[in-house]
Order: C-alpha cells, then sequence, then structure tokens
C-alpha cells in the first residue's frame, strides 16, 4: 500500500510564532472514513486549533477536515472534536505539565505516515510574550538580511 506521492503535511504555521515550542510528540487521530479521505486530499486546516484534556482523554479541538465531495449523507462534521492517539504514560505526562506549569498543547503538523495513517505532531508549548515575538519578527529579518548579502557577495 506503499504510495509514492505521499506529500501531505499541512502545518500550523502560527504556532512557532505564537508559542515557544518545548517538547513534541506523534500522535494518531480517530478519524471516520470520509475524514481520512477528505485529508488525503489535503482539505484540512490545524491553523487556529489547540488540543485539551476531557475525561483523562485528549481531544483536538478546532480542527477543521472539510467535507468530503463525493459522500453521501453520511458525511462527517467539518469541526468536530476528534480523539488523538498515544501511549498512557504519554498522555499522563501531558496532563500532567498542562495542570501544574500552564502550558499549552499546539498541533504543529498534519501528515500521512508510510503507512497511509494520519497523524498528528503535538508540542507542549508555551506562550510568547508581545517583546517575544517582536524579537522573533527581528532575527528573521536580519537573517533574512544576512542571506541577501550573503547572495549578492557570492
Amino acid at each position: 500500500m506503499k504510495k509514492s506521492s505521499n506529500t501531505i503535511n499541512i502545518k500550523n504555521r502560527k504556532a512557532r510564532f505564537e508559542f515557544e515550542i518545548l517538547d513534541k510528540f506523534i500522535a494518531g487521530i480517530k478519524l471516520s472514513g470520509t475524514e481520512i479521505k477528505a485529508i488525503r486530499l489535503g482539505k484540512a486546516s490545524i491553523a487556529e486549533s489547540f488540543c485539551e484534556f476531557q475525561n483523562n482523554e485528549l481531544f483536538v479541538i478546532n480542527m477543521t477536515v472539510e467535507e468530503y465531495s463525493h459522500a453521501s449523507h453520511f458525511n462527517h462534521d467539518p469541526k468536530s472534536a476528534r480523539k488523538l492517539l498515544m501511549k498512557r504514560r504519554e498522555l499522563n505526562k501531558l496532563e500532567k505539565e498542562v495542570k501544574n506549569s500552564g502550558l499549552t498543547i499546539v498541533p504543529l503538523r498534519l501528515f500521512i505516515n508510510d503507512r497511509g495513517l494520519a497523524k498528528l505532531q503535538i508540542s507542549l508549548a508555551k506562550g510568547k510574550k508581545l517583546y517575544d515575538k517582536r524579537e522573533t519578527i527581528k532575527d528573521r529579518d536580519s537573517k533574512r538580511r544576512l542571506d541577501r548579502i550573503k547572495k549578492d557577495f557570492n
């Protein structure tokens, strides 16, 4: 079942700007049939999504998976909460960090692995203050300027 055109890689570009990434995890997602078909077509977005615990289980909230165009009345809800599948030890660690430290769990990337399963890369993150965001912008601009000078010099 290996496909050579496995290029589904949906990123949350805002996450690295809004949050300081502390630790990363890979989690599976519990999906229905039409949801995985829509993700394989690239019809998903994790831009405004976040993760939270409900009854000792981790769910991704606000992840948008558009309705599958070829489905009948059995289509899925685009904004429903989706359960994340992880080892109990990892879930306990994440839950403890979120409760004690006030950290956030943010999705970074949605991708399809080599076995054809949808995976979500999540991270334990700490929100940046406004001055940290300004510093990030400054660093990015100076790096861009430096690269431009190097390119012109060579």
